[in-house]
């Protein structure tokens, strides 16, 4: 965007912060770490129905026992899963409506549980024609999708010669702040348990620092095939807010057909799914198997003190307005890779500089 007269407002100047009233001072958080299990991508429909019976039983199970949650979250996948050699046509036939079947039947356990829901699902929207969205989606007691956060960009150049060609903010951020405004491009659900923000992002502090200074008192960070624990943990210690980190599990039931479970691809990013509170304590954490954890907050007191970041912006403003990003946003509106391999290709023709993370 080149005219940025437009933004409105998205941060207070006393510290303050939008809410809405709370249902009741204490809020219960559950993290359900589950398997992931890629369906099929040519023949999705069984895999699909599969991973969604699994899904509803967990809940189930999350709500049976140790007590009810006023929130439960998943990983970034419980519903597709993740298959590495995916192309441009095998994603569009894996992807959901959201709403459709899939999460209609999540949000009907939501509603049956009067409870929120957050997990990620790969989408299609027909706006976005041949697009594929990483979205994490937040279902509520009422029975009815809450809220839905686009992630906001992919990682580049973890793997090298191939990179992830689902469509993010930053790939078509143009015409997306002109279609959904400032406001979503870090969106924050104000419910009655909390200001809740989720994103399926790694290794972007910056990104999450704005999450809390737009008021978000909980942020749900989700991952598949691993994560950086600390870069997770550093979240609520930074920002003083809480942070739920949702990996998967070690698979169950049958072997994942890519890789041994100790080299996924760390060995110690399997599982470690975990609550941190506002100092970065750690509230639970899991092991490496299915499970569930949960935490008691109380929101009502965190609320009453608790104020955005407190940074002094004038000693670095400078160097961010220099600052040029590896390569330019939008990109994905001019052409969509098809494939993986044309995806790294497109990144290193458009990049200023090539950055690698193995």
């Amino acid at each position: 965007m080149s005219d940025r007269d437009d933004i409105p407002q998205l941060v207070r100047e006393d510290g303050t912060y939008p809410t809405v009233p709370l249902r009741k001072p204490v809020t219960s958080i559950a993290i359900v770490q589950t398997r992931v299990r890629g369906v099929d991508g040519a023949n999705p429909a069984a895999g699909l129905r599969e991973n969604l019976d699994y899904t509803l039983s967990c809940i189930d199970k999350a709500q049976g026992y140790g007590g009810r949650s006023d929130l439960l979250c998943f990983h970034e996948f419980p519903l597709q899963g993740y298959q590495p050699d995916w192309k441009r046509a095998e994603y569009l036939r894996v992807a959901i409506d959201v709403p459709g079947p899939e999460v209609e039947a999540i949000a009907a356990k939501a509603k049956a549980y009067n409870c929120y829901i957050a997990f990620g699902c790969l989408a299609r929207d027909p706006d976005w024609k041949d697009h594929v969205m990483n979205w994490q989606v937040l279902v509520g007691p009422e029975g009815r999708v809450v809220d839905v956060h686009w992630k906001q960009r992919n990682v580049r150049g973890m793997f090298p010669g191939s990179e992830n060609i689902t469509t993010t903010i930053y790939d078509v951020f143009d015409r997306y702040v002109e279609m959904y405004g400032w406001d979503r491009v870090i969106p924050i659900a104000r419910t009655d348990i909390g200001n809740i923000a989720m994103s399926s992002v790694q290794f972007e502090q910056e990104l999450f620092r704005c999450m809390a200074m737009k008021g978000a008192e909980i942020i749900c960070r989700v991952a598949t095939g691993g994560c950086e624990w600390e870069d997770m943990r550093l979240t609520s210690y930074h920002n003083d807010v809480y942070t739920t980190l949702v990996n998967n599990s070690v698979s169950t039931g049958s072997s994942n057909p890519h890789f041994f479970e100790e080299n996924a691809p760390r060995n110690n990013w399997i599982g470690r799914s975990a609550i941190f509170g506002p100092r970065g304590e750690v509230l639970t954490e899991a092991g490496v198997f299915e499970t569930k954890r949960r935490a008691a907050i109380n929101m009502e007191a965190f609320r009453k003190k608790h104020r955005i970041p407190d940074l002094h912006i004038s000693l670095y403003r400078h160097i961010f307005n220099q600052y040029r990003e590896r390569y330019d946003h939008s990109a994905y509106l001019e052409s969509l890779p098809q494939d993986k391999v044309e995806g790294a290709r497109m990144l290193k023709d458009a990049a200023r500089w090539m950055n690698y993370w193995y």
